[in-house]
């Protein structure tokens, strides 16, 4: 009987230790079938919606520049051919002038000459008793005549050169080199550059969220940095080709623009202030409607939502989700509502 003892209590012993390692087999089973997911805390914030818009420097009126031939004359030389961004007062076109404007120069130097000789004349004949006070006056309004023409066909010479009036892009160049112009034949044209403006297309669906003043962060698409511009005017009536709404916005004069330049344009179009906030990767969707799990007590829920302005990174929720509620942002594709899940 001393030696059954043992032997029976050895028994349960065993029995007591096979038992406690199945609960724990079961308990470690049970938890890695739950679904791992990665949770983020829904916060309060703001949320600001943008687009990305396209559009190009406009043309205004006051920065088109034309350069025309001051006197007849023949190209000699293009300094800057269309495409060139110019400094200001750099050469475009180099004019001489023609041989009907070379004889009009003698001309004018000549009859200038003529007219001085006649009014000495009409002063010694007046000092002498054989000339009259009219006589006098008639050569001296010659000669300002004569002085005024070869001053004005000087000034025009000296014209020859046409250069920039600003700094700008020479746009086109309506002549080549031997051509013969006749005075005031347009030569080129100039887009000056400086404070200007640019246009942008819209959803006509869109337009009414901007205002005049809003901000707009404005990319060249040329490389160049991107800047800061504000709305000047819109303009609801859609492009009869694009079929877009549009408006326009201020180009600072720093930035140098320059009609035709391409541009991209990222705007607000809904924002929200002090919204119930969770990150993008959380919303899902079923046939349209969003919606997220959240998790509570290992357990996760599926809550419908209702969705507010979005940006790439996170989303604002109207109703569905209450600030500091857990929700899923990795691993909620693999959920159904009431799954119990673990967190990493």
């Amino acid at each position: 009987m001393n030696h059954r003892l043992p032997v029976f209590l050895l028994c349960l012993l065993l029995t007591a230790c096979g038992r406690s390692g199945d609960a724990d087999d079961a308990e470690a089973s049970t938890a890695a079938a739950r679904t791992l997911v990665t949770p983020a805390t829904a916060q309060r914030g703001t949320v600001a919606q943008t687009v990305t818009l396209y559009g190009q420097v406009e043309a205004g009126s006051d920065s088109q520049r034309m350069l025309v031939a001051p006197v007849e004359a023949i190209v000699a030389a293009i300094d800057a051919p269309a495409g060139s961004r110019v400094r200001q007062g750099q050469r475009i076109v180099r004019l001489q002038p023609s041989p009907a404007t070379r004889a009009q120069w003698q001309s004018a130097q000549a009859e200038a000459q003529a007219a001085r000789e006649a009014l000495a004349r009409a002063q010694r004949l007046r000092a002498d008793g054989l000339g009259s006070q009219a006589d006098i006056e008639a050569a001296q309004l010659r000669l300002r005549s004569a002085d005024a023409q070869r001053t004005t066909l000087q000034a025009r010479l000296a014209q020859l050169d046409l250069r920039a009036p600003a700094a700008g892009d020479v746009q086109r160049v309506l002549v080549n080199v031997g051509d013969l112009l006749a005075p005031g034949a347009p030569v080129a044209s100039l887009a000056a550059v400086g404070a200007g403006v640019a246009r942008f297309g819209i959803d006509p669906a869109l337009i009414d969220s901007l205002q005049v003043g809003a901000p707009v962060q404005v990319q060249p698409l040329d490389g160049r940095p991107s800047f800061s511009a504000n709305v000047r005017s819109l303009s609801r009536v859609p492009d009869p080709q694009t079929r877009l709404a549009s408006f326009l916005v201020d180009i600072p004069a720093a930035y140098a623009p320059s009609p035709g330049q391409p541009l991209a344009a990222r705007v607000a179009v809904a924002s929200v202030r002090d919204a119930v906030v969770v990150p993008y990767a959380a919303l899902l969707d079923d046939g349209g409607q969003p919606y997220v799990y959240v998790v509570k007590n290992g357990i996760a829920q599926r809550r419908d939502v209702q969705l507010g302005p979005t940006d790439a990174r996170q989303a604002a929720i109207l109703a569905g989700v209450r600030a500091g509620e857990p929700v899923v942002v990795a691993g909620g594709t693999a959920l159904e509502d009431g799954m119990r899940v673990r967190t990493q």
